[in-house]
């Protein structure tokens, strides 16, 4: 690893904690919020990955319902919304996913996106998105297709290609980052994933079963992401921002996508050791 990367990682070895600060707004409105996606430079034209904490973005008038009203207006003519979906507790022994039925385990927002009219969710049993607005169901489509969960081909890899901003409301570090993971399953970080296959189910809107032989990821890599924070935030693709109550971090994909790989270049295994 060059001196140069060394000095721009972060010393410290876990995930770096952004604190909040109290806004003074005592209850947020559909304006307010989407004033804050205006005023954190995100355009409607963007496609935009949300990590969130419902709970960190304090009082809103009209709850979730309201924060996602908000963020699926802002998007709906030139834009994509997307959120994660993941469902972790598929295996051998609980094989099927069903696209239209199975929770999230990712979050009250990212459970509650996916079951809104005219949002799709792609049919990857473990490492699902939901997406909506401009070209979604383009963007979703074929996630199936791939045995890992974040392949290059997949949802995942397209956000780069998209040039797709990541939104982190209130999760207070870097570290749940699914783009990641799937940066290390693109370099190909040895024994990141499992060499057996899983035979999982997916079943779609219509009724129809998919076959998905799945490998799994292996290991907690995502406790040694927060290393990245400072590196992003000298390199210019790391800034802070707010929605409503939450302290936010807004991750430019596509250059992090770059800069990861050229730090594991250096060191395969930067994620599995401090």
């Amino acid at each position: 690893m060059t001196k140069e990367i060394k000095k721009e990682l972060s010393s410290k070895n876990g995930c770096v904690s952004l604190a909040d600060e109290n806004t003074g707004c005592s209850v947020h409105t559909k304006e307010s919020l989407t004033n804050d996606l205006i005023n954190a430079g995100i355009q409607p034209s963007d496609t935009l990955l949300v990590h969130s904490s419902m709970k960190s973005i304090g009082a809103v008038e009209g709850g979730a319902d309201t924060v996602l009203d908000a963020l699926m207006d802002y998007f709906k003519e030139k834009g994509l919304l997307v959120f994660p979906t993941l469902t972790y507790s598929l295996n051998a022994s609980n094989p099927v996913f069903y696209v239209n039925k199975t929770p999230s385990q990712v979050g009250l927002l990212s459970d509650m996106f996916w079951r809104r009219p005219g949002v799709l969710r792609s049919l990857h049993p473990t490492h699902s998105v939901a997406a909506w607005g401009h070209d979604a169901a383009e963007f979703i489509a074929g996630h199936e297709m791939f045995d890992t969960p974040c392949a290059e081909g997949s949802p995942w890899g397209r956000l780069a290609d998209r040039r797709a901003k990541i939104l982190f409301i209130g999760t207070k570090t870097i570290c749940c980052n699914t783009f990641l993971h799937g940066v290390e399953e693109w370099f190909g970080v040895p024994g990141m994933l499992t060499e057996a296959k899983e035979r999982l189910l997916s079943i779609d809107a219509d009724g129809i079963e998919h076959v998905v032989p799945s490998r799994r990821h292996i290991g907690s890599h995502s406790n040694y992401y927060g290393k990245m924070q400072s590196l992003f935030e000298h390199r210019g693709i790391l800034r802070h921002v707010r929605f409503g109550d939450a302290a936010c971090f807004l991750l430019e994909s596509a250059m992090a996508k770059e800069i990861v790989m050229e730090c594991l270049k250096a060191d395969s295994q930067l994620f599995t050791h401090e």
